[in-house]
């Protein structure tokens, strides 16, 4: 049993938190890179109507962040009746798909803030590197894979190397033979199309920013730039045409760095049924397969970060629980043997736990490690309940290690059965997953029913066999020394008297 607990912990399905409806989401709208404000805020009217038609919306937010992409945020009522946050979800992304020119992604309110900086989806991974050029070549390849698996969904990339830009190249003979310093020209392009705060106008105990800017149709188009006049250093106007070369290339729209290195972030999200280990295992096979540089590395965000930080020290935190126990009963039973005894009962609750958990379809994530450390504790007092009556019978009635043993199954039988039905029907409202953000604690619940089950139904029979297995095999240690010191005792005797 102590083998198939090991066998389980390392084939069962792992993830970080279960998805939990909090009565909230959010969007991230992303238009073409060569979209404008205008046209940005031109989109928000389409969308606010859609999410005004949402039947259980209490409020909502949006807002611009860039010529390209915006965003909003959506409260629902609280409310029994209202459907799973997933499901109007997926219909409010089916009425925003039929926005022209306007991609939206969805994604789900987070349960518990760890500092996630994901907008398009629940998870990301971040691919650096020091050459830039090398790293806006392999990210591409590793997007196409990453949309390849069947086990993801909605993978993205913050990657933008098509935006428009249009170069202005000073022709600094020209600007010279006609008086124009080349900061007059970064000056009167700022003046235009920048946000230079000529004057403030005050009214009462309000304050106004006066912005200078180009008119409304000399925004739209770069050869709009060609209107635009210099004044030399001798008074006169000349055309920006005059003295400068526009050339229009595409650059990237933004470039975004980890640490000190740029970096391309995917985001993505899993299909029903797929764990995160196995998400994560599945995009580090995938940066391997498109042959990426060893200048350059993957490494997770957010929350897959925090998931494979938390996966290492679960194990850790298992066998540490167990030790610990360990040692507090010995230092009370004064012995190394009956402690075993009282921990044999922890593997059938750890597979009970564990397959329950499988036959529900809920990962091994936090709360249900939670609820296998709670066994612990619950499973390991029937035990001792059973161990210090047997105990005390052998010292105090003389009984022998059989009889003792079974007096206290007899006699501990209810107060086990009591405290364990007690915790067992203490957890079925939180396996149910009842109240708000009963959905986290439902892994927990299942856990503990799980494990009582099997533990309950094995520990009235395994601990007294256990028990006196190691009564024996204590007692055969304890006649192997005494059969020593008492050989060793008459080899002195009789050395003393041949002396």
């Amino acid at each position: 049993m102590t083998a198939l607990t090991i066998l389980l912990f390392l084939e069962m399905p792992k993830s970080f938190m279960p998805p939990v409806d909090v009565g909230a989401f959010s969007g991230r709208l992303e238009a073409s890179q060569d979209n404008s404000f205008a046209q940005m805020i031109a989109y928000g009217e389409p969308v606010n109507a859609i999410l005004a038609k949402i039947p259980w919306r209490e409020s909502n937010l949006s807002g611009v962040e860039s010529q390209n992409s915006g965003w909003f945020w959506v409260n629902l009522v609280q409310n029994r009746h209202r459907p799973n946050v997933q499901v109007l979800m997926a219909d409010l992304q089916k009425q925003l798909n039929r926005i022209p020119g306007l991609n939206v992604y969805l994604r789900q309110g987070d349960y518990l803030s760890l500092g996630q900086n994901e907008t398009r989806s629940q998870y990301s991974a971040a691919l650096e590197g020091p050459d830039a050029e090398e790293l806006y070549r392999s990210a591409p390849r590793l997007q196409a894979k990453l949309q390849s698996l069947p086990e993801l969904a909605n993978v993205s990339s913050d990657l933008e190397m098509s935006a428009p830009r249009v170069n202005v190249d000073i022709r600094r003979d020209l600007a010279m033979s006609l008086n124009i310093d080349p900061s007059n020209i970064a000056n009167t392009l700022y003046d235009a199309y920048g946000n230079r705060r000529a004057s403030t106008i005050t009214v009462g105990s309000e304050q106004q920013d006066v912005i200078p800017e180009v008119l409304k149709e000399d925004q739209r188009a770069p050869e709009a730039l060609g209107n635009l006049y210099l004044r030399s250093n001798m008074g006169r106007l000349v055309p920006l045409s005059a003295v400068t070369r526009l050339t229009q290339t595409v650059a990237p729209l933004s470039i975004n760095h980890v640490g000190q290195f740029p970096a391309v972030t995917f985001q993505f999200d899993l299909k029903r049924g797929v764990s995160l280990e196995s998400a994560t295992g599945l995009i580090r096979r995938a940066a391997e397969e498109i042959g990426m540089p060893a200048t350059m590395s993957l490494s997770f965000q957010g929350t897959a970060a925090q998931f494979e930080s938390s996966l290492k020290g679960l194990g850790i935190l298992l066998l540490i629980a167990v030790l610990v126990i360990y040692i507090v009963l010995g230092v009370l039973y004064e012995s190394f043997i009956h402690p075993l005894t009282i921990l044999s009962g922890l593997p059938s609750a750890a597979i009970g736990a564990l397959l329950t958990l499988l036959l529900f379809g809920q990962d091994l994530n936090l709360y249900s490690f939670l609820g296998v450390i709670l066994l612990i504790g619950i499973v390991k007092k029937n035990a001792i309940m059973i161990v210090d009556f047997a105990l005390q019978a052998e010292r105090s009635e003389h009984l022998n290690p059989e009889a003792a043993v079974f007096q206290g199954c007899t006699q501990r039988f209810r107060p086990i059965m009591m405290t364990t039905m007690a915790a067992l029907l203490g957890a079925i409202p939180i396996a149910l997953g009842s109240g708000e953000g009963g959905e986290a604690r439902r892994p927990l619940g299942i856990a503990v029913i799980g494990g009582l089950l099997l533990s309950q139904s094995l520990t009235l029979y395994v601990t007294p066999v256990i028990y006196l297995y190691l009564h024996r095999f204590q007692r055969s240690g304890s006649r192997k020394i005494e059969d020593r010191m008492f050989t060793v005792r008459n080899d002195g005797r009789e050395r003393a008297i041949a002396n």
